[in-house]
Formats: structure tokens, C-alpha cells, sequence
């Protein structure tokens, strides 16, 4: 089983030479996620609406970096042809974790971190419903959701770092820990049996 740095490894490989487009699909994702959620009265919602298809073709790329597929930064947008299903997947994690942080944080975190897997999922299973990508999560990380916690933890440090210079090492931070995330789907799928 990868340890966390040797997940970090494997992202840092992808992103050798990849750097400027990672930075650049991550700053788009910021930038569209921002000013939807600064449009006065309905930035809410359009972020509700946008943020599914957005979120799985954010995910999507850098998955396929991590899988040495050199993909381009428009795959941003192409997973709105996804537009309902995406949409409904995002809802459903959204609500299915404010519920559970009703009780505490820790359950709240908990659930994070049980669908966490469900965007990845959805992404190599073009047909899958949403319910059933959150399922499919919820088994997968059984066993695997302390790994991906102490993964997080292990970028602290770095996220200190990275707001000292007005929060600017986060354009770098960002595409680091997006890679490392698919690194660790691509582990737990194989671990699970999938065929890419």
C-alpha cells in the first residue's frame, strides 16, 4: 500500500512538465467557481448548478495526468455534455454531508470523506447513476478513509507555506494536491479490481 509521500511522488512525476496547464485548469476552476458564487441573489445556486459538471471535468483531468494521458485544459468544460447526472451527484454529496455535519464535525468529515471517490468513479463510468457512484464509493474507502485523511494532513504544512506570500503558493498547491488525490483513486481502483 502507497504511503503518502510515495502518493505525492507519483503526482510530482505527473505534473514534471505539466505544470503551467495544471495551474492553468486549476486557476480557470477557481476563477468561473468565484464569480458564480459572487452574482448577487443567485451565486448560490450557480454554483449548485455549474459546480457538478465543472467538479467531474476538473477531476477528469487530472486523472488522466496521473494516468500519463496529457490531457488539455478544455476537458474542463466537456463533462457538460454529463450536465444532469453530475449536476444530481453533486447535490446528493452536498446534502449527504450537511447532514451528517448536523450531528458533529467528525461525522461530517467522515462523510467527506466516504464520497470522496464518487467523482472518480463517475468519471470511468459514464453510465452509472449517481446513487450508485456514491455507493460505490462508500465501499471502496472502507478501510481507506484514515489514508486519505492523513494524506490531506500531510499537505498542512505546505498550505502554511503557501498563504505566507498573499496566499500566491496556492496556484502552485492547488494541481499538487489534485494530482495526489488521483493518485490515490488510481491505487484504491486497483486495489478494487476496475479496469481503467
Amino acid at each position: 500500500m502507497p504511503t503518502s509521500a510515495e502518493l505525492r511522488a507519483t503526482a510530482r512525476r505527473s505534473l514534471s512538465g505539466n505544470w503551467l496547464p495544471a495551474i492553468g485548469i486549476t486557476l480557470l476552476f477557481a476563477i468561473i467557481i468565484g464569480v458564480l458564487s459572487y452574482i448577487p441573489y443567485v451565486g448560490g445556486l450557480a454554483v449548485l448548478l455549474l459546480g457538478g459538471p465543472l467538479t467531474l471535468g476538473l477531476l477528469a483531468y487530472f486523472v488522466k495526468l496521473v494516468r500519463s494521458e496529457k490531457p488539455e485544459v478544455g476537458l474542463l468544460f466537456q463533462s457538460f455534455d454529463r450536465f444532469g447526472v453530475a449536476f444530481v451527484l453533486y447535490l446528493l454529496i452536498q446534502i449527504f454531508t450537511f447532514l451528517w455535519t448536523l450531528l458533529l464535525i467528525v461525522p461530517g468529515i467522515i462523510a467527506a470523506l466516504r464520497y470522496s471517490q464518487a467523482f472518480y468513479i463517475l468519471r470511468d463510468n459514464p453510465n452509472l447513476e449517481p446513487m450508485e457512484a456514491i455507493r460505490q464509493s462508500k465501499e471502496w474507502m472502507v478501510g481507506h478513509k484514515g489514508r486519505l485523511f492523513v494524506l490531506y494532513l500531510t499537505f498542512i504544512g505546505w498550505a502554511i507555506l503557501a498563504a505566507i506570500p498573499f496566499g500566491l503558493g496556492y496556484i502552485w498547491l492547488y494541481p499538487y494536491m489534485l494530482a495526489t488525490q488521483a493518485a490515490f483513486y488510481e491505487d484504491l481502483k486497483a486495489r478494487n479490481g476496475a479496469a481503467r
